[in-house]
């Protein structure tokens, strides 16, 4: 009775015409502990990938009847994770960087070397698992965003009368995951309002300002907890999944119809006077004015906040820290609307002298 291979065991598929090159590859892969199944024919092999999953096959490019190239072709079909490594005679690498471009993992030389085949066997599980992990995370995300997409839609609609109550309920929520209290978002939304204000924006355009400002991290629903709370700093691949939450914001709001307003200002959040924000590296004003205003908002509010990391800083050492950045990283205009703010009324804000409507 042959043995039976543990859970753990990687199935490998040998397929060469070759006798002696099959029973060498298999008894070296035995040894280091993988579970080889061994064919002379691609149709062979195709017919063993229908029944049985293998996350690696070695195959020769050159064989009678079918070759490596139709057997890759079909593999991707059948088993489209698989990683494939072709092997190929001496002078013939035209043919094996070939089968790269159609998907192949690797390629060696015949009779390959243990150590060289160990070595690209490991690099190309490497790469499928690296490869599966992703596509894992982005259905993962995919299927989160649609669902929260869903409910926050049909709660909206259900809720109509009552909406605006919703709203500052879901964000304080969502404030409670990332900043352990449910104000940030209200404050923001005061500071925002009373900045437009200053500037002069009409009254009527002050709702969608407020529930732009309100929902501007909406899109963090999509942000892996592991991520989001992280206390110490965020890799670069962290960075490129938490720089995706204003398109995933945006895309959330714009499916709601009495929030489509709001959309524009969510995507913008992130974006800097002087064109070194994201996502897209807008400049000047081809920022949308409200999230000009509102980037102010944000950035006095988490200066003047604790955090876990760090005690926030006094209102004077923000305001000081906005003239600063005036031109840079903020519109002078709107910087200079922020400035002109009495500390006390900043103070009032801040307390939660006044709560907008929704």
């Amino acid at each position: 009775m042959p043995d039976i291979p543990s859970q753990e065991t990687t199935r490998i598929l040998i397929v060469d015409d070759d006798a002696s090159v099959r029973e060498v590859i298999q008894v070296l892969l035995r040894e280091e502990g993988y579970d080889c199944t061994a064919v002379s024919r691609a149709e062979d092999a195709l017919d063993a990938a229908r029944l049985t999953e293998y996350p690696l096959v070695i195959c020769d490019v050159r064989m009678p009847g079918r070759d490596g190239f139709w057997l890759l072709e079909q593999l991707r079909e059948v088993q489209p994770d698989s990683a494939v490594i072709m092997l190929t005679a001496f002078g013939d690498t035209e043919a094996a960087v070939q089968c790269l471009r159609n998907g192949a993992a690797d390629y060696l030389l015949k009779p390959p070397k243990l150590t060289e085949l160990v070595r690209a066997i490991e690099r190309a599980l490497g790469r499928r698992r690296l490869e599966l992990a992703r596509h894992r995370y982005r259905r993962s995300l995919e299927n989160r965003v649609q669902e929260k997409t869903a409910e926050l839609s049909a709660a909206l609609e259900n809720l109509q009368a009552t909406y605006s109550q919703t709203l500052w309920t879901l964000v304080a929520a969502l404030d409670a995951r990332e900043h352990e209290t449910g104000d940030h978002s209200q404050r923001v939304v005061r500071y925002t309002l009373a900045i437009a204000r200053r500037l002069g924006i009409p009254e009527a355009q002050l709702p969608d300002l407020g529930r732009g400002a309100l929902l501007h991290d909406i899109g963090k629903i999509g942000v892996p907890d592991a991520i989001l709370l992280k206390r110490g700093p965020l890799s670069p691949d962290e960075w490129t999944v938490m720089r995706t939450h204003p398109q995933i914001g945006c895309n959330i709001l714009r499916s709601v119809h009495f929030l489509s307003g709001t959309a524009d200002m969510v995507l913008s959040h992130h974006e800097r006077f002087d064109g070194s924000g994201y996502p897209h590296g807008l400049a000047g004003e081809k920022i949308p004015l409200s999230a000009r205003i509102f980037a102010l908002a944000d950035t006095y509010d988490a200066m003047t906040s604790d955090r876990p990391y760090r005690a926030g800083v006094s209102p004077e050492a923000a305001r000081a820290e906005i003239e600063r950045c005036a031109g840079t990283q903020f519109d002078p205009r709107c910087a200079e609307a922020f400035l002109s703010l009495p500390a006390q009324e900043l103070a009032e804000l801040a307390r939660g002298r006044e709560l907008p409507a929704a």
